[in-house]
């Protein structure tokens, strides 16, 4: 049991962040359960449920890796990943009559899950010395790409696009951890910030329904 947590924990602890390697786990097994919700309320037969769940939780790390060229993909290393993904989609099955009453505490998974997310993707693409727009943009891809992919799969406009703040406050945290590393902050004091900033932003976002200007246009051209 101890030498399979030790392979799970491995690729991520070797990063420097002593706080990410648990969230990370947390984070895509909410995420694999949130993706599993979204297939049932499509009708999914538990094929089309694992593939949702897998794609919600790994799907942004593994757009990251290919736009990056960053081989090999995670996952395909550390099949403990989509075991637990997997296992965390079906299990939803089962538990989805109880979920309602634990939509706060997903909310919370899902905003450390944000913040885990964008920090590793700006980790995974800094020692391949891109410029800093790209370290930005790998972040944001980690974060929000596999929602992106779990909704337009489930044939629904991302809710990225359209509701409360949620790309912002992965680019805000994106934008503050390399503030913080230039400034050359303690790495465990940098990941505490970017936590505490990217959490706050977006649980205050959740309370008080914060979202960018929309554009409707509905005119036509015929």
């Amino acid at each position: 049991m101890r030498d399979g947590l030790a392979q799970i924990f491995q690729p991520l602890a070797t990063q420097q962040f002593d706080l990410l390697p648990l969230i990370y786990l947390i984070a895509i097994t909410a995420e694999a359960m949130s993706g599993a919700l979204a297939a049932g309320r499509r009708d999914m037969d538990f094929f089309g449920v694992a593939v949702i769940a897998f794609v919600t939780a790994l799907g942004g790390g593994t757009i990251r890796d290919v736009v990056l060229g960053h081989y090999p993909i995670g996952w395909t290393q550390h099949p403990e990943y989509v075991y637990l993904v997997i296992a965390a989609g079906l299990a939803t099955t089962l538990l989805a009559h109880f979920m309602h009453h634990m939509k706060s505490i997903f909310l919370m998974l899902d905003a450390l899950g944000l913040v885990a997310f964008s920090l590793i993707g700006c980790n995974v693409a800094l020692p391949l010395d891109y410029p800093v727009v790209v370290v930005i943009m790998a972040g944001m891809i980690t974060g929000i790409c596999g929602g992106i992919l779990r909704d337009v799969l489930c044939n629904q406009v991302p809710v990225v696009f359209c509701r409360e703040l949620y790309a912002s406050v992965s680019l805000l945290v994106c934008a503050l951890f390399l503030v913080l590393r230039h400034l050359g902050v303690d790495a465990d004091l940098t990941t505490v910030i970017c936590f505490a900033a990217g959490f706050a932003f977006r649980m205050l976002a959740l309370r008080f329904g914060w979202k960018l200007p929309t554009f409707s246009y509905q005119q036509r051209w015929d």
